[in-house]
């Protein structure tokens, strides 16, 4: 039986290393448990799914040479891209299932619902592959973390980048939900900052098909830059019909949200010269680079995306922080995970901040051209390197109720 076909789906997957004797104050048998709670089988499951399984995976097996005596298991299923569900999941696991933390939650609908929840309960909801800004603006939590990147760090970057190169007039074509609107209305803030316009948006829904409504507007509008607010499966079917519908090059596309997975599946011929913002490659650093080699044999030969980087590194820091507190409840495990800079492997030197925001240097690159790449997964060119002070948004203008 295959890696995907053992988890796709799986809310009982269980991996457990007995750590021996706990210092939390709990049954010696109880292990702390870590739900990933992701998209198995929709527009997110390249870049998350049981990619982020096994990262989880790695984190609890990294933990175990460090942690004393503990124990973890790592749960896993599939919320379908539905708050109800999600949340409907998270319930579960709390009150039937003990699970400690949830991490992971790509789609901002189901992370914004799930964090509310693990505030209720006082547990920690490591929001890894969510990217509202929400989550460390207006609807921040005491016990939830935002590890990887948001709206805001994407959108911002993307619109200085490109309206930088003098291509200032924007066309938005959003996906309809919570991370397509804060997508939208982060990159207008730094566009028009900027000096930039935007000279109109459609939306369309989640796991859309048919891009032909919104490709003519965009034609139509006069703006050079054709914007593309949506991620994963969307991201990649509007990039493919935007090239049938010859849309450049008289406009200029710039993609708010892109990951590996969405390169590899549009081929460096249809992907070439995008420029993209994110806080992790696996080709950066050695630690990047040993990380997605385990990764790479537990995938069949798959790079790691950021939400898998994410996944690992906040785990991993959860762990240590329980560990260190000798409890789980959420509000003194966040705290403690502010308390000093993380070292972490992947995303360098780690701060999290009073809003939840995990701060770290977020890169641009540009998706190299054919002849450029060495192989499979050789696919990005650096161009610049923004500090993460300067890479999220200030905690001041983010409107968190927990920032005083």
């Amino acid at each position: 039986m295959s890696f995907r076909s053992r988890v796709a789906g799986a809310a009982g997957l269980a991996l457990s290393l007995v750590l021996g004797t706990s210092a939390l104050a709990q049954d010696a048998k109880a292990p702390i448990k870590v739900g990933v709670l992701s998209d198995m089988s929709g527009p997110f499951a390249d870049q998350a799914g049981t990619g982020s399984v096994a990262a989880a995976q790695l984190a609890v097996e990294d933990f175990a040479k460090e942690a004393g005596e503990l124990k973890v298991e790592v749960v896993s299923a599939d919320h379908q891209n539905k708050p109800d569900i999600g949340l409907a999941t998270a319930r579960r696991w709390l009150d039937q299932d003990g699970v400690s933390t949830i991490v992971d939650l790509p789609n901002s609908a189901v992370a914004l619902a799930v964090s509310n929840l693990m505030r209720e309960r006082h547990r920690v909801a490591l929001a890894s592959s969510a990217l509202t800004s929400d989550l460390t603006g207006k609807a921040c939590a005491p016990t939830t973390v935002q590890w990887v990147s948001d709206t805001w760090a994407q959108g911002s970057a993307t619109a200085r980048a490109v309206a930088g190169r003098g291509l200032k007039s924007w066309y938005f074509v959003t996906v309809d939900y919570a991370l397509g609107h804060a997508l939208e209305r982060d990159a207008t803030v730094a566009l028009k900052a900027a000096g930039g316009t935007v000279k109109g948006s459609s939306k369309h829904p989640l796991n859309a098909g048919d891009f032909a409504s919104p490709l003519l507007a965009a034609q139509g509008s006069g703006a050079q830059v054709l914007a593309l607010a949506d991620t994963g499966a969307d991201m990649i079917n509007a990039v493919k019909q935007a090239a049938e519908f010859g849309v450049m090059p008289e406009m200029r596309l710039a993609a708010l949200f892109v990951q590996l997975s969405d390169v590899h599946a549009l081929g460096l011929k249809a992907a070439q010269g995008l420029q993209l913002a994110t806080a992790f490659y696996w080709d950066r650093t050695d630690g990047t680079r040993a990380f997605a080699k385990r990764f790479a044999e537990r995938m069949n030969g798959r790079m790691p995306t950021e939400n898998h980087a994410g996944v690992y590194s906040s785990t991993l820091a959860y762990l240590r922080a329980v560990r260190d507190t000798g409890t789980i409840e959420g509000e003194k495990v966040v705290a403690a995970m502010r308390e000093k800079p993380i070292a972490d492997p992947l995303f360098g030197t780690v701060t999290v901040r009073q809003d939840g925001r995990a701060v770290h240097d977020v890169f641009l690159y540009e998706v190299k051209n054919p002849a450029d790449s060495k192989g499979p997964y050789d696919y990005y060119k650096l161009l610049d390197t923004v500090p993460g002070d300067q890479a999220f948004r200030p905690m001041a203008e983010g409107g968190c109720a927990l920032v005083k």
